[in-house]
């Protein structure tokens, strides 16, 4: 008897050539903590990533099958990749977990009405005969459940991303869906302000203080009245001893954010490098 083969092993090339994957898709799986390395994956991480990679291109978020795969390994702590042993399908605005003919919710681990596919082939049949056919979801109504996808979204950090792509969606549905464009440039504006701020905050805790002044001013360049950069600013200004020009930014934090405990920190600092004159 012949000794069993060595289980093949693939790197992230070979995933990139099968997969097709994008810079964009590689970030989504990297997310979802599949991608974690350069090497050693196995045929089941191949598969709960041409999984995933479905999923998201059906329109499920980043988030929504985060949380399907934790609940999944709640409920069965020895599924090792759920991906792979447990298929997912996005019906609606959810995921089912589906076994043979079960369906279940994985959050609740409660049972999912089953469709009686024949009856609805031969409802459709019917209604051919008589004309009277329409989508399931409209492209109105799918634009506007996308919106609201994309408008919890926006106002949490982490799905930004699932934000942006909601909201893309949204005008690929409907190009005329004016509050959707608008959101989409506010939210990919905020985006480069918060990119240009942490990249400060970085080459700050560097100690590159002119990198980081570059940084907070190409910031308030994006958005002038962004509290927290003109905080920043103006303590590495300070620090890199031009005290002149850090009043005005600790001056303009002080009317964009008063009552905050940073406010106090504001406040001590302009008693110690304000001009005597402009107190009075």
């Amino acid at each position: 008897m012949s000794p069993p083969q060595p289980e093949r092993i693939y790197g992230v090339r070979e995933l990139t050539r099968i997969l097709t994957l994008t810079p964009k898709r590689a970030g989504q799986l990297r997310r979802l903590d599949l991608l974690r390395g350069d090497s050693g994956y196995t045929f089941r991480d191949l598969l709960a990533l041409r999984a995933a990679s479905a999923l998201l291109d059906a329109g499920a978020s980043v988030r929504q099958i985060r949380t399907a795969l934790t609940a999944l390994r709640r409920q069965d702590p020895e599924l090792k990749q759920p991906l792979a042993e447990v298929r997912l399908v996005l019906e609606g605005d959810r995921l089912v977990a589906q076994s043979d003919r079960v369906r279940f919710d994985p959050r609740t681990g409660q049972m999912v009405l089953a469709l009686d596919w024949g009856g609805l082939e031969a409802a459709a049949t019917a209604t051919l005969a008589t004309g009277l056919v329409r989508p399931l979801a409209p492209p109105v109504d799918q634009a506007e459940t996308w919106f609201e996808r994309a408008s919890e979204w926006d106002g949490d950090p982490a799905q930004w991303e699932d934000a942006i792509d909601a909201y893309r969606r949204v005008v690929s549905i409907d190009p005329t869906y004016a509050a959707a464009w608008n959101n989409l440039g506010l939210l990919l504006h905020r985006m480069c302000c918060e990119a240009a701020y942490n990249l400060g905050s970085l080459h700050e805790d560097r100690g590159e203080i002119e990198d980081a002044i570059g940084d907070y001013r190409k910031a308030l360049d994006l958005s002038p009245d962004y509290a927290d950069a003109h905080f920043n600013l103006a303590g590495a200004l300070a620090r890199n001893g031009r005290d002149g020009e850090a009043i005005k930014h600790w001056q303009r934090y002080l009317e964009l954010d008063s009552g905050s405990p940073w406010a106090r920190i504001a406040r001590a600092h302009l008693e110690v490098v304000e001009p005597p004159d402009s107190q009075q």
